[in-house]
C-alpha cells in the first residue's frame, strides 16, 4: 500500500491534478481561493511538497506535480469518485461530493479495490468526471457555453471546479440539470454573460461563469 499523505497535502494534489490535467495555469492566488487558504499559506505548503518531492517549481509561475506527485493525486482522485458513488446511493447525488471529501483520506486499499469490483470498474464519476486514466472518456463533450440558440444535448459532466462552489450542485439538482438530462439552447445573452436552456419543459437560465463547467453531448 503506497504511503499517504496528511488531507491538507491530499487537498493539494487534486487541485493541482484537476488543473494540471486541464492545462490550466497553477498559480498561487488561484490554488488559494479554491482551497480557501490565504497565498502564503499556498506558498509555504508547495514549498513543502517540493521538499518531498511531489512538486517541482521552476519559478513561482511554472507549478507542476513531480511523477510522483501525479501519481499519488491519481489515488485521491480515485478513491475521491469511488466514494462519491457509494454515496450517491445513500445521500444522493448532490450531497456525494461534500461527504466524499471527508472519507477518501481514509478509505482502504481493499475497500478501494472492493468498489471498483461493485461498480464493475467505473470510468466516470456520478457528475460525469473522468476517474484517473479514463480521459478520453469525456473528450467529445463540449461545454454549454459553446453551444448555439437551438441545439440540443445531453448533459454528461459536471466539472471538479463547478463541485468546488458551494450550493451548485443542490441547485443544479433541483433544476434537474443533471448527467443524463436532454436540454435545448434557447438564448444566449452575451451582454450580460447568461446562457437559457430548457430542461423538462422549462426555462432555466445560468451564468457563462457556471456554465462554461457543464459539458454536454451534442445531438444531431
Amino acid at each position: 500500500m503506497q504511503n499517504r499523505h496528511s488531507p491538507t497535502i491530499e487537498d493539494y494534489l487534486s487541485i493541482l491534478f484537476v488543473l494540471q490535467r486541464d492545462n490550466e495555469p497553477i498559480v498561487g492566488a488561484r490554488l488559494a481561493e479554491l482551497l480557501g487558504v490565504t497565498p502564503p499559506t499556498v506558498t509555504n505548503t508547495l514549498k513543502r511538497m517540493a521538499r518531498d518531492g511531489l512538486v517541482v517549481m521552476d519559478d513561482p509561475r511554472n507549478t507542476r506535480l513531480s511523477e510522483a506527485g501525479w501519481e499519488a493525486a491519481c489515488s485521491v482522485m480515485r478513491r475521491h469518485m469511488l466514494i462519491e458513488w457509494l454515496l450517491s446511493r445513500m445521500v444522493g447525488w448532490s450531497k456525494s461530493h461534500s461527504q466524499a471529501h471527508a472519507m477518501e483520506h481514509v478509505i482502504s486499499a481493499e475497500l478501494e479495490e472492493a468498489l471498483i469490483n461493485d461498480l464493475s470498474n467505473p470510468k466516470t464519476c456520478p457528475h460525469g468526471n473522468p476517474l484517473p486514466g479514463f480521459e478520453q472518456v469525456v473528450a467529445a463533450w463540449v461545454p454549454l457555453t459553446s453551444l448555439s440558440v437551438g441545439e440540443k444535448g445531453i448533459i454528461r459532466r459536471i466539472h471538479e471546479l463547478a463541485e468546488q462552489t458551494e450550493g451548485v450542485l443542490p441547485y443544479l439538482e433541483e433544476k434537474r440539470l443533471l448527467p443524463g438530462c436532454p436540454i435545448e439552447m434557447i438564448e444566449v445573452l452575451p451582454f450580460n454573460q447568461t446562457v437559457t436552456l430548457r430542461v423538462e419543459g422549462q426555462p432555466v437560465t445560468l451564468g457563462f461563469a457556471l456554465a462554461r463547467y457543464i459539458f454536454v453531448e451534442q445531438l444531431p
